[in-house]
């Protein structure tokens, strides 16, 4: 049986790259080669922009209205909708995560389109109350032009939706970038921008590497714009290039986010936010709340819940709906947690259960609960995308701050307490972009996302979003009939 192929989507038309470049995905439940799929060469970058940069002087979608934006926006998240069990699946075979979680995301990814469908026509100037005499002056906001929205390979239907969702509202043209690791549901995604029938250009979607395609897409002259989700690594060569384009730029780059738990909180409850935070997803989050910060008083206690708890966890394959943890992407993240683990270990850490890959084919690695003897535990500084949770004890409230706040990210954080008073205080004084109390892992199109220090600048989802795809254009009219005076007589 031939595996199926994955064309690239330029300018309205799917598409070979120019060079003939063809890569081979493997599905890391088993580490076989399951699809093959078009790469992306530096003409097919350029034909993209190009076609992005017209479609912006189209008349179809230049003229088009802010409402009848709305309507092709509402289209698409109909056809997300009714397609987001394939979507699902086809998630499922290239990142290996749990078909549960890739089909219920993509459905649920269609009302962040719907939300930005519903913003299009709400995007409002104003006349400015001047201080000038026979003047008129009106401010409107104004599409920012060519957008590069550059997503990974997890969450990639919600991270594209947050990104495409707003920049189409406004009016803007988008090339979006699949990760090479795991493109098919974008390059499938592809079709249903092309039947919900948004104009040639409008939404152009490629993949392939940083020197043939990333690169040359950031630092294009004709980029305005780039959304980009990713590793700090990479965002600073995303903000070198875009030094060639002055483009305006965001950066959500993930984190090591806390959850802190204290001895008042509900222990089942704090258990359980913990698993999820930390396992759900097999723990491919970048809001994965991998550092855990327990009252020294409740700490035995917990981990001997999370332990119970833990036991039922089944690890196996991503399609089968009994399925609690599946695969990891990729096998260097397997590398990647067992180097920090031994580490860990060799700084003191307690392993209290997991710790290594299972032995059978494709990416598996065991659940593992790490117990660290200091702050300097290897694990609560390393984003390991996987699932290990890293618990560590704290005596007094300010200690826990202080204990949140030492780090260079700054994404996600919880708060598990039955203490109104101290939820508030605590949320209001530890540095991230979101946090959570008493839950973990909410997500809703309403709210903003993004993060401080080192997880990026910038927000995505939310009200405001919109209008970080926009300009402001300011417009004088003079609305007397005298000449205008003589602009060397000063009066």
């Amino acid at each position: 049986m031939t595996n199926p192929h994955f064309q690239l989507y330029i300018d309205g038309s799917f598409c070979e790259g120019a060079g003939g470049a063809v890569m081979h995905s493997q599905n890391p439940a088993d580490g076989k080669n399951w699809a093959s799929f078009a790469c992306t060469d530096k003409q097919d970058v350029e034909r993209a922009v190009v076609a992005a940069k017209r479609a912006l002087d189209n008349p179809t979608w230049r003229d088009m209205t802010q409402t009848a934006r709305g309507k092709l926006l509402f289209k698409l998240a109909d056809l997300i909708e009714q397609h987001a069990g394939r979507l699902g699946e086809l998630e499922t075979q290239d990142s290996g995560k749990l078909l549960a979680e890739t089909a219920t995301q993509t459905k649920y990814v269609a009302d962040y389109y719907r939300y930005y469908a519903g913003l299009a026509d709400k995007v409002e100037g104003a006349v400015l109350p001047i201080d000038k005499p026979d003047m008129h002056v009106f401010t409107k906001r104004m599409p920012i032009g060519v957008v590069a929205a550059v997503v990974p390979w997890n969450a990639q239907m919600f991270l594209s939706a947050t990104k495409l969702g707003p920049a189409l509202a406004a009016g803007c043209s988008v090339i979006l970038k699949a990760s090479e690791i795991a493109p098919i549901p974008m390059l499938e995604f592809a079709k249903l921008i092309d039947q919900a029938g948004f104009p040639n250009g409008v939404v152009s979607v490629i993949t392939g590497d940083a020197e043939n395609c990333s690169i040359p897409l950031t630092r294009h002259p004709q980029v305005d714009r780039i959304a980009f989700t990713g590793g700090p690594e990479t965002a600073r060569h995303v903000v070198r290039n875009s030094a060639e384009n002055f483009a305006v730029t965001t950066l959500e780059l993930g984190g090591k986010s806390p959850i802190l738990v204290f001895k008042d909180a509900d222990l089942d409850s704090a258990a359980n936010g913990l698993i999820a935070a930390n396992f759900g997803a097999s723990g491919q989050s970048c809001v994965a709340g991998s550092r855990g910060l327990i009252h020294r008083s409740i700490l035995p206690d917990l981990i001997a819940r999370i332990k119970d708890k833990a036991s039922g966890i089944v690890v196996g394959d991503p399609l089968n709906s009994a399925t609690h943890v599946g695969p990891l992407c990729t096998g260097a993240q397997i590398d990647r947690i067992v180097d920090t683990l031994d580490k860990a270990q060799s700084q003191g850490a307690t392993i209290h259960f997991g710790g290594a890959p299972l032995e059978r084919d494709g990416n598996y690695m065991a659940p593992t609960l790490v117990e660290c003897a200091s702050e300097d535990t290897e694990t609560l500084h390393i984003e390991m995308f996987g699932p290990v949770m890293s618990l560590i004890p704290f005596d007094t409230e300010e200690e826990a701050i202080m204990m949140a706040n030492n780090s260079q990210f700054g994404l996600g954080s919880g708060v598990f307490t039955q203490n109104i008073a101290r939820a508030h205080r605590v949320s209001d004084r530890i540095r991230s972009g979101i946090c959570w109390v008493n839950t973990y892992r909410a997500i809703s199109p309403i709210a903003p996302f993004g993060g401080f220090n080192q997880s990026g600048y910038g927000r995505e989802a939310g009200q405001d979003a919109i209008l970080d795809y926009t300009r402001t254009k300011t417009t004088w009219i003079n609305t007397s009939d005298a000449p205008m005076q003589n602009p060397f007589v000063m009066r």
